[in-house]
């Protein structure tokens, strides 16, 4: 178990999703997210975008900070053709590791989001599970925009999922706890400056606390649509939920922008 026996990163000169999510403890406490939800999603978003009954074999998706692959493991079992792209090595092994042994095709990329250099590529590309808002400069995230509107062919779509921030601040849990195998995670929230941030305190048996932070900056919608305008993308569609139910600003836990390139 020697994987435990850091101490905190939370200091590292490094970005925080940089370190984060190349460590293995990152699977364990999200270990909760599962491949079903991963499928509802997908279903969602094929469905809003009209993309459901069209051949999936004559479609290229591209998958943003795809992470393990949980999106586009589900999109390559559906037919599509897939390229996963992610900053974190360690997860992508796993995502390859996955797809191997279930016997599908996908294409995966190590590089920083706001480096993607593909041209008119893609007919479909997804960033999903709060992976937009990471970095400290909002014209960083701008970047990103424009990067995904480069990627899409015409009349591709960008779907974007983003935490609701209006419901996110009035549900705020500060403090809590919770027991992943031999792990106890200790989760410590807040709001600030348009920013959440969680702490997360793992504790393993005889082992000592490694603690992470995780940082992301909150778009509500007046703020993120002049983005997407600006990019070049015109929104279609938002989302409140995984299910695709019409977005209400008070309370949907999601916000899922579908997006179109004329």
């Amino acid at each position: 178990m020697s994987e435990y026996t850091e101490s905190s990163v939370t200091n590292s000169s490094s970005p925080w999703f940089k370190e984060w999510f190349n460590h293995p403890l990152y699977l364990d406490v999200y270990s909760h997210r599962d491949s079903d939800e991963a499928a509802s999603c997908i279903q969602t978003i094929l469905s809003l975008a009209g993309l459901e009954l069209k051949e999936p074999a004559s479609l290229s998706v591209l998958d943003i900070a795809c992470g393990a692959g949980r999106h586009a493991l589900e999109l390559a079992r559906l037919g599509y053709s897939v390229t996963g792209n992610d900053l974190s090595p360690f997860l992508l092994e796993e995502a390859r590791k996955e797809a191997l042994r279930k016997g599908l095709q996908l294409n995966l990329t190590c590089g920083d989001m706001r480096e993607i250099s593909a041209s008119g590529i893609f007919d479909l590309v997804v960033q999903l599970f709060t992976s937009f808002g990471y970095f400290d400069l909002k014209q960083d995230d701008q970047l990103v925009l424009c990067k995904v509107y480069e990627a899409l062919k015409s009349g591709g779509w960008y779907v974007l999922d983003l935490l609701n921030p209006i419901p996110l601040a009035r549900n705020l849990v500060p403090r809590s706890s919770r027991t992943v195998g031999n792990l106890t995670l200790l989760e410590e929230r807040t709001l600030e400056s348009n920013r959440v941030t969680k702490t997360i305190t793992i504790t393993a048996p005889l082992e000592k606390n490694v603690t992470f932070s995780e940082s992301v900056r909150l778009y509500d919608r007046e703020e993120i649509l002049p983005m997407l305008l600006d990019a070049g993308f015109s929104v279609v569609n938002i989302a409140g939920n995984y299910q695709g139910e019409p977005f209400r600003e008070n309370d949907s836990p999601r916000m899922m922008l579908f997006c179109r390139k004329p």
